[in-house]
């Protein structure tokens, strides 16, 4: 057979009829499935739930990914585990250095929600990093747990305000601004800040730190006193080991520790451990890549990530952006 009449076999095939019924594998289901991560005798399960990469609504999945961005994630899976009477709780697997404030704290408000519907437990298990945001999420859940080589801490806000006056002027570009009020541009990124709008921001990021704060103390008043927090809360970060000392997470551990936790607090000695995926053939262990996708079509450019970062403010640790 030679290569005209090949390709025109196959032309024929994917126009016919027939090409309704492909289905390429690589592109995911069409619709979520479970997937079983580690099998046990009981019916009962325990769900793993991903939170990775940077947390935000403006950062959009690939072309051809069936998932939505972070929150809509988090949210369709929090609400299928709800509606299946077999789930006893859930493990939050978290590696992120944080995001954008309001996205944080839906996240945050999300499990909040989440446990006050069920009764479920969740657990907190932090992996490489858990920064800012990440930690913010994490106080969310009744027991936080840190792998030894976790980064986490970085509480605290950060605002960006990207300035384009010295690259424009280098180019030849002016941009001409008609106002109402003197406010109004606060922010371009085409002239430098004043220190009036410089103080406006500062009053802005202080109220966003401030809501940090008290979420945190809401969740670990028990063993922190707010003034203690506000001396670690000053934007470091802390090792896992730090962090377990100076009362920031319960434990440091691995995936077993985590699982035993949420079981405990399930009153349960077994379970299967599940996943929701949309591409449940690539997700065959408890640590496959990011069970919330798939990471072929992922594109992890520092290009692209740091476009997704609009002005605005941020819980966030900065630094892990950079190059």
């Amino acid at each position: 057979m030679n290569n005209k009449l090949a390709w025109s076999l196959v032309l024929v095939f994917l126009f016919s009829g027939c090409a309704a019924h492909l289905h390429f594998d690589f592109l995911g289901k069409d619709e979520i499935a479970e997937v079983v991560l580690l099998k046990s005798r009981a019916k009962e399960k325990i769900l793993i739930l991903d939170i990775s990469g940077i947390i935000g609504s403006s950062i959009r999945p690939g072309l051809l990914e069936r998932e939505g961005d972070i929150l809509s994630q988090v949210y369709y899976r929090l609400e299928k585990a709800s509606e299946d009477q077999w789930i006893k709780g859930v493990i939050l697997r978290l590696d992120t250095p944080g995001g954008e404030v309001t996205a944080s704290d839906i996240l945050y408000n999300e499990i909040v929600r989440f446990k006050e519907r069920t009764g479920l437990p969740v657990v907190a298990l932090m992996m490489g990093l858990a920064a800012s945001g990440g930690y913010y999420v994490a106080s969310a859940c009744d027991h936080i747990i840190a792998h030894p080589s976790t980064i986490t801490g970085s509480i605290g806000v950060i605002s960006v305000f990207p300035n384009l006056q010295g690259l424009f002027s280098k180019i030849g570009i002016e941009v001409n601004v008609i106002k109402s009020g003197n406010l109004k541009d606060s922010g371009s990124a085409f002239r430098n800040l004043t220190d009036e709008e410089k103080q406006i921001f500062q009053d802005v990021v202080d109220n966003f730190y401030q809501r940090f704060l008290e979420v945190i103390y809401s969740r670990r008043k028990d063993v922190l006193s707010m003034e203690e927090l506000k001396t670690l809360a000053d934007g470091r970060v802390y090792t896992s080991s730090q962090a377990f000392e100076l009362k920031l997470i319960d434990k440091v551990g691995y995936f077993d520790d985590a699982l035993k936790e949420v079981l405990t607090r399930a009153s349960l000695k077994e379970a299967n451990v599940i996943a929701y995926t949309y591409y449940p053939k690539s997700k065959t262990n408890i640590y496959a890549d990011n069970l919330s996708s798939t990471a072929l079509w992922k594109e992890k450019s520092m290009e692209k990530t740091l476009l997704s970062l609009k002005s605005g403010f941020y819980y966030l640790w900065l630094p892990q952006l950079a190059p």
